[in-house]
């Protein structure tokens, strides 16, 4: 038995963080759903939310851009996470880049309450600038995972989700009719 299987108690819970990043269409949401349901297939008690902004496919589900799906409470703040945790042991936060930068304390805080928090977020904007809360997410998680979609102009891992639509708001709800995504170098050939 070595150090750290001597000093761990089972019946303490440990909290992580687990940050799953990309650009759009990379399989984020896609991935985040699956770890929620693995978690739920080991009977761990989950909670989904996401921002209330983000009305794309459902007011009250998380669905990927496949068209999988898994219900979620939609919160306006990421104050409201804390008041809605109760008696789970899985918490997963889908399009962490919308929320508010207080969803950085909130997942620290609910990690170090022993909390299993995964979320799933933008790493960038349709600029190739980190994306709101998401770099400091990152920062304090204790597994990053970054998933690639395929860059429609040339085939390589993307980079970048572009902005096909005209506008400088940094927050524009869309899919394929707005946004594509496209690696390092086309991304550098358009700008």
């Amino acid at each position: 038995m070595n150090f750290f299987e001597s000093n761990v108690h089972s019946d303490e819970r440990r909290g992580s963080i687990e940050v799953i990043c990309g650009s759009m269409f990379s399989g984020k949401t896609e991935e985040l759903i699956r770890r929620l349901k693995r978690a739920k297939i080991a009977k761990q008690r989950v909670e989904i939310f996401k921002p209330a902004i983000d009305t794309r496919y459902s007011d009250t589900e998380v669905v990927s851009h496949d068209a999988n799906s898994i219900a979620s409470t939609p919160v306006s703040s990421s104050q409201n996470i804390l008041l809605m945790t109760g008696d789970v042991d899985v918490i997963g936060i889908d399009e962490a880049q919308f929320f508010d930068e207080g969803i950085i304390d909130v997942c620290n805080t609910l990690a170090n309450q022993g909390f299993r928090v995964i979320v799933a977020g933008l790493d960038m904007d349709f600029k190739g600038v980190p994306f709101g809360p998401m770099p400091a997410l990152m920062a304090i998680a204790d597994d990053v995972q970054k998933v690639h979609a395929i860059c429609v102009q040339c085939g390589a891992p993307a980079y970048v989700s572009h902005r096909l639509v005209a506008g400088e708001k940094q927050v524009l709800l869309g899919e394929k009719n707005e946004y594509e995504p496209i690696c390092r170098h086309c991304f550098s050939k358009i700008r």
